[in-house]
């Protein structure tokens, strides 16, 4: 059994001093909610600072049973950590040296402030009123984060997936706040072909008929809306074969009708299955904000740079050191876009290692193979 760990709140802005975000909103305040593990050193020069990815939490390893005011997406799934195999003694992440931090995105929904808070100005959740979110934004408050344990300089930042892009942007932003910079399956600007598929998201979730604009916490809300968009997601965070794979071991569940069709096969049941098990632990508001924060990412406009040279020019002052991973069969984020991001770093001069790990695990590897990850994250980690 994994050991019990407790998610913790951190409280950042008011309403005499608010949170400006990069597309022009504000909020009141937020509440960040973040897990650790491991003891930070006396001088305070041993922490890593997590991202998690799309769908994640800041419940990185462990067991948590519950967190207050989000009881009915917490669920038994998300009690366990979902990088236990990289966060701990001796791991990738080797909490006998290390004091990692992992905090739940600002507009998620397991903790932090987002969606399903009150607004003070209402007394009822914000729903389609909680401003639109940026990987600068998370940059910012979970800044905010690292000063309040009075850290100076994170020994490293680590990032799969869409953490993968807040993590770039941390480097790039607060460049000389951290030595080393890992992403995983990540890139440097959202693809056409990505906006296109997180677009076809948005717009499930917009034409479900209990959608209401976001407003709809006084209903079951748009659950057909969220489960289509995660399956549509989830093709390309699961290789095809692994999906054929999986849907062989399993039994068609009986009586999935829609409106007349039935369900035929073991891959529709699968698939239909996965979005069916999302919704109990997710949030659709949550789900867009996060989708739009991906969906618009550009390394130079959050950092507002003019060139790759002028973004990457404080990484290279500060003497940071990458480590940058691609899958090669990752059908989310392309291995090309982690060579484009690795081009970008070698024509800046700065010390880059990248590793291009084989598996036929598809986007999902970095959570199922710990072994193609650990040698290199410790290697990099062991580095001054």
């Amino acid at each position: 059994m994994p050991a019990e760990t407790r998610t913790h709140f951190f409280e950042t802005g008011s309403a005499s001093d608010p949170i400006l975000l990069r597309e022009g909103g504000s909020l009141p305040g937020a509440t960040i909610a973040y897990e650790t593990w491991g003891e930070l050193n006396a001088d305070k020069s041993n922490a890593i600072l997590l991202f998690h990815a799309l769908s994640g939490a800041h419940h990185a390893a462990g067991f948590t049973r519950t967190i207050e005011t989000v009881e009915a997406l917490w669920n038994e799934e998300m009690q366990h950590g979902w990088w236990e195999d990289m966060v701990g003694p001796g791991k990738a992440l080797d909490t006998n040296k290390y004091f990692v931090i992992c905090a739940n995105y600002l507009g998620g929904c397991y903790g932090s402030t987002g969606p399903r808070s009150t607004n003070p100005d209402t007394g009822k959740p914000w729903g389609g009123d909680f401003p639109a979110v940026s990987a600068a934004d998370q940059v910012e408050v979970f800044n905010r984060l690292v000063d309040h344990f009075g850290i100076n300089v994170l020994h490293a930042i680590v990032g799969p997936s869409v953490g993968g892009l807040v993590a770039l942007t941390f480097a790039t932003l607060l460049p000389a706040k951290t030595r080393n910079v890992i992403t995983i399956a990540s890139g440097f600007k959202t693809t056409v072909l990505n906006r296109l598929i997180l677009f076809e998201q948005i717009l499930a979730i917009e034409n479900d008929p209990y959608f209401n604009a976001g407003n709809y916490y006084d209903t079951d809300g748009p659950l057909y809306g969220l489960a289509l968009a995660r399956m549509i997601s989830h093709k390309t965070f699961v290789h095809l074969d692994a999906i054929e794979r999986r849907a062989r071991q399993d039994v068609v569940q009986q009586n999935d009708v829609l409106a007349w069709y039935n369900v035929r096969d073991q891959f529709q049941s699968y698939m239909l299955h996965q979005g069916k098990k999302f919704v109990k632990r997710f949030d659709a508001n949550t789900y867009l904000r996060i989708i739009d924060m991906w969906s618009r990412f550009d390394a130079l406009n959050e950092a507002r740079a003019q060139s790759p040279a002028d973004l990457l020019a404080g990484a290279k002052a500060a003497g940071q050191n990458w480590l940058v991973f691609s899958i090669d069969s990752d059908f989310c984020f392309y291995p090309e876009e982690q060579t484009e991001l690795v081009q970008h770093l070698e024509a800046s001069r700065i010390d880059v290692m990248h590793i291009t790990v084989h598996s036929e695990k598809g986007h999902d590897s970095f959570l199922l193979e710990p072994d193609l990850y650990t040698p290199h994250i410790q290697w990099r980690l062991s580095k001054p």
